[in-house]
């Protein structure tokens, strides 16, 4: 005879309606009712186990250099931790490293169980990294990476129209020698970044020197050290710097002012993500407020709809920056 929700209703003691809402994972059924409906709708013969999906966050790490050592990824992790523990999925955290002697063993297992959900955060993929991926049998989504030909849906910041329009408000601020402190680690959103930068440099008309275009590491100190050999060359630099991150503006910053060079005075910068280090700082950084527990959300939502059947073709969410203006750029009274 076959289970259906009433009789599981009347096991469990409770309402067919929060059975309904538990099965289908939807919000407002706490975490102890829902694993009580599961336990008794899988004991029932309602739900095989292969059905009673769980989600696993898996973090692609190339070589660190992104992941590491900045909270942007903390508050990305703790958005898309928080909507799964309120839809009542189980959810597990994956570190997967590019170097590590199993990884290709590592991903096979990964992407071979039907019965879990992966979100890939893959903000370290670069090149053909992601082609391991593309034979995975589990429900997929990808966050803070996408690729047009590959069969998933992913969740990415809006890193083209960001970029354009951090560049634009230091041209309207009068300066026409803009910079570009890009990391030296060019990941895809990188790379949209500085298509950003230059379609608005386009636009305006404003020559793109490459002089200026300085390659940095993508931590707060290698920045800094790397700033530090630009520096001792004397070389011109911009009157202004649109950066990458706030990591890479950040140590460049440190450098320029121990050499001297008095920001936002002598040179104007902006960065991207708007990380608590951009409030505290001196001068305080302008910077792209990315909404990151807002994107861990929307991410997790996505792969909750890919695995409740809710969610047929394949879509690109593209998620808006913030402007955030504060005391690292300063308008120049006459253009160069």
């Amino acid at each position: 005879m076959k289970i259906n929700i009433r009789q599981i209703s009347e096991a469990t003691g409770f309402s067919p309606a929060t059975v309904s809402n538990a099965l289908n994972h939807k919000k407002g059924v706490n975490r102890e009712t829902a694993e009580a409906i599961f336990k008794a709708a899988s004991e029932m013969g309602y739900i095989s186990a292969g059905e009673n999906h769980k989600i696993r966050l898996v973090i692609y790490r190339r070589n660190g250099m992104i992941i590491d050592g900045t909270p942007f990824f903390t508050q990305l992790i703790d958005g898309f931790e928080n909507e799964c523990r309120q839809a009542g999925f189980e959810m597990s955290i994956v570190y997967l490293d590019r170097r590590s002697e199993d990884y290709e063993q590592q991903v096979q297992e990964l992407i071979s169980d039907p019965s879990t959900g992966i979100a890939l955060l893959g903000s370290e993929l670069t090149g053909n990294d992601f082609e391991v991926f593309r034979s995975a049998r589990c429900p997929m989504i990808t966050f803070d990476y996408f690729d047009e030909e590959m069969q998933f849906s992913g969740i990415v910041i809006n890193n083209i129209d960001s970029a354009r329009a951090a560049t634009g408000y230091l041209l309207r601020m009068g300066h026409n020698r803009i910079g570009y402190l890009c990391g030296n680690f060019r990941i895809r959103a990188f790379q949209e970044r500085e298509a950003g930068y230059r379609m608005a440099m386009s636009a305006a008309g404003a020559p793109v020197q490459e002089e200026y275009r300085m390659e940095l590491s993508t931590t707060m100190d290698g920045a800094y050290a790397d700033m530090k050999k630009f520096l001792a060359e004397k070389k011109k630099l911009p009157t202004a710097f649109f950066s990458d991150n706030d990591m890479i503006a950040l140590g460049a910053m440190k450098a320029m002012q121990e050499a001297g060079i008095r920001i936002p005075e002598d040179v104007s910068a902006i960065g991207f993500d708007d990380l608590p280090y951009s409030e505290i700082c001196s001068p305080r950084l302008t910077s792209l407020k990315v909404p990151k527990q807002e994107m861990g959300a929307a991410a997790a939502k996505c792969l909750i709809e890919v695995l409740n059947g809710e969610h047929p073709a394949k879509t690109k969410t593209e998620i808006c920056t913030e402007f955030i203006e504060r005391d690292s750029v300063q308008k120049k009274e006459k253009t160069e």
